[in-house]
């Protein structure tokens, strides 16, 4: 598998230890060393989860996001102004900032869901909660046929 076809997915229930470390699911471990020598970048949205993203990946978007207009100077504070970039330890960890987990409301466990080509780290009953409050669903995927 080549870095370029490499896409994130599924649902993992994680640990979040007393000094604000996760550890990255075995089966994301390898794709990410391949892709990115573990090096990745954290940042919040504005839904209310943290997002990983390897750094080449952020990268791209970085340069997007920071070419925004000012009347998205809010939006621009919460994905630039939150990114830390961080690297996978030999045993797969990543330290999360007091100031994210914060934000994410982070305590003890965490979900850890694949995103294609990213990753969003949800509190489980915040992201039971975003899921429940879905009223709308947008017409590409209401029309979508397996």
């Amino acid at each position: 598998m080549s870095a370029a076809t490499i896409s994130y997915k599924g649902t993992t229930t994680i640990s979040v230890d007393d000094k604000g470390r996760i550890t990255i699911p075995t089966r994301y471990r390898e794709p990410l060393r391949l892709q990115c020598e573990a090096r990745l970048t954290m940042t919040r949205s504005p839904e209310g989860c943290l997002m990983l993203f390897p750094r080449p990946v952020w990268s791209l978007h970085e340069r997007e996001i920071a070419a925004w207009p000012a009347k998205a100077k809010v939006q621009k504070m919460i994905y630039l102004g939150s990114a830390e970039d961080m690297e996978m330890d030999g045993a797969g960890r990543l330290l999360i900032t007091p100031d994210l987990r914060k934000k994410a409301g982070l305590e003890k466990e965490a979900a850890f869901v694949g995103m294609g080509s990213y990753f969003e780290i949800w509190d489980p009953k915040r992201m039971e909660a975003f899921e429940a409050a879905i009223t709308e669903v947008p017409d590409m995927v209401e029309n979508y046929v397996f």
